[in-house]
């Protein structure tokens, strides 16, 4: 399927995704706020792949939201006293907030490739996603308190537990941009390349040896790393001691061993479809 704001390769069980209008920075249109969930749900629910790349084409990795969300009127506040239109804005907003949502929901990893600027729904973006790296000219910039509104469809609940808190705070109450190489000290990236190109290559690299290893226990690392978060060590231990007397797969197990021993690439079962009906 083709898309207006990306491309979508597949290829050694990595799904790439790069985003692809250079000319407005890679801004993110109505269009797009539809055409990213489409494609990262067919992705898990169909298991076309064991790891997401979200990298972008040109100079920046986005500007953010691009103007015409905004001139369109979909984001407009409601007149003084009307509940109801407020009420129908706050479905608008968390139908974006789903956009992004759906990166932190697939069942792969997702790894994002940063260039140049990350800049308002781009932290957002960012913030959902598995891992970040960047190139030595990124930065990342929560732009939304600069233009008079609060960050909303991501960054609050999810940066504030990828860097310090204090760090957090700073960059949404400044609008300030925030170089790589802090991105790095701080913890919003876990790596830093010197060029555009390298930084693809190293975060390929990444993905490929992700893509080797068992789907069924990468997946149930990303699900139980992100209820960790979200809940209590007791609570995670009970959910985890589930997951693998539900779900742990000895022959998967077996094969390591085997693969290892035989200096071989090992060969584990895809994910199966995910049924969208009965």
């Amino acid at each position: 399927m083709s898309y207006s704001c990306f491309t979508l390769d597949l290829a050694y069980g990595v799904a790439h995704l790069r985003f692809s209008r250079p000319d407005k920075f890679n801004s993110f249109t109505p269009e797009f706020w539809r055409e990213l969930p489409e494609a990262v749900n067919e992705i898990s629910d169909d298991a076309k792949a064991r790891v997401i790349v979200l990298s972008a084409e040109g100079k920046h990795f986005t500007a953010g939201m691009d103007i015409s969300v905004f001139m369109s009127g979909a984001l407009e506040a409601p007149p003084d006293n009307n509940e109801t239109a407020a009420e129908a804005l706050r479905h608008q907003v968390k139908a974006l907030q789903a956009t992004f949502s759906a990166l932190e929901n697939a069942r792969q990893p997702v790894l994002a490739a940063i260039q140049g600027g990350a800049v308002g729904a781009g932290v957002d973006l960012a913030s959902a996603c598995d891992c970040r790296y960047a190139s030595a000219d990124a930065f990342f910039c929560v732009q939304e308190t600069a233009i008079g509104m609060t960050a909303d469809v991501g960054t609050f609940p999810r940066l504030a537990k990828i860097v310090p808190e204090g760090w957090a705070r700073q960059m949404a109450y400044t609008a300030e941009r925030v170089p790589a190489a802090k991105a790095k000290e701080i913890g919003l990236v876990n790596e830093v390349y010197e060029t555009h190109e390298a930084l693809l290559d190293g975060v390929m690299e990444i993905a490929r040896q992700i893509a080797a290893h068992s789907p069924l226990a990468v997946s149930g690392c990303k699900r139980l790393i992100n209820y960790s978060r979200d809940h209590s060590t007791e609570d995670t231990l009970d959910y985890i001691s589930l997951w693998n007397a539900a779900m742990l797969r000895p022959g998967d197990i077996k094969e390591s061993y085997m693969a290892k021993s035989e200096k071989r690439e090992a060969k584990f079962d895809d994910l199966k479809p995910v049924k969208k009906s009965l």
